[in-house]
Formats: C-alpha cells, structure tokens, sequence
C-alpha cells in the first residue's frame, strides 16, 4: 500500500512539473512573439499576445496604457528613430508569481541606433521585465517595462 501511496504522489509531481513545463514554454513564447513583432516593427500581432489593457513603460519612463495606445507609442518609434532596429535574447529568466502570473526578465541585446536628442546608443543592452497572465487558457503580455544596462 505504500509502494502504491508513493507511486501516486511521484506520478502526480511528475504531471504538475510537465503542467508548468507547458506553461514557461508558453510564457517564453509570449515573449519571443513581442521579440519578432519588435524586430518586424509593426507590432502586427500583438493583439494575439497581448491584453487589452496592457501597459507598456519604456526607457525614458513614459507609461502608455491600454493596447491602442501602447502600439500607438511603439509604432511611431519604429518608424522613426527605431526603424530597422532588431532586438535579441541574451537570457530570459522566468518565474511564476501564482499559477496564473508570470514574470519574465529578459535581457536584450539592441542593434545601434541613435533617439531625436542625437544620442547614440551603441552595443546596448536593455533588461526588460514581462508580466504575463493566462487569460482563459492563455497566456498574454499584461505589462513590459526596460530599461537600458548601464555600461
């Protein structure tokens, strides 16, 4: 009967960890569709990945809320200063705050560009903390916020 009690709980364990295997996959993808949408520029996709309500805090610590106005904001930059500009995983930690939220640190290894003030911005690295939430089943971009490494 023990043998059997403790096959049971080893069985269960192994199902919770292949649970939230599924689950950082499906987080990390999260993060690696914005990836892509960021390196494409349009953000053409984002309304799969993302809340409704998501909020977005960029560098310089302006806050845009609410999906519209957050591809508002990422739009207008990538059709600017951020045109071409292509961004790309150096490590992504992930963790689970409760079963349903996500936090994802990412660091980002940018391409050069330079902003409207003439500033350069060469070999930069930005650390960008994700929020993601599973919303009926899946998991979307709630809140994002970088900030650029100092060297």
């Amino acid at each position: 009967m023990k043998t059997l009690l403790l096959l049971l709980v080893l069985d269960l364990l192994t199902c919770m960890g292949k649970g939230q295997d599924l689950d950082k996959n499906a987080v990390k993808n999260v993060v690696i569709q914005f990836q892509d949408d960021f390196n494409e520029g349009s953000f053409q996709n984002a309304a799969s990945y993302t809340t409704a309500d998501w909020e977005h805090i960029n560098p310089n610590g302006a806050i845009s809320k609410g999906r519209e106005n957050v591809l508002k904001e990422v739009r207008a930059v990538h059709l600017a200063f951020l045109k071409g500009v292509h961004m790309n995983i150096e490590t992504m930690e992930i963790r689970f705050l409760v079963p349903t939220v996500a936090v994802a640190d990412v660091i980002h290894l940018m391409d050069d560009f330079t902003t409207p003030d003439h500033k350069s911005h060469l070999h930069e690295r930005q650390i960008k903390t994700y929020v993601i939430v599973k919303q009926e089943g899946k998991w979307l971009l709630a809140h994002d916020q970088n900030t650029v490494i100092a060297p």
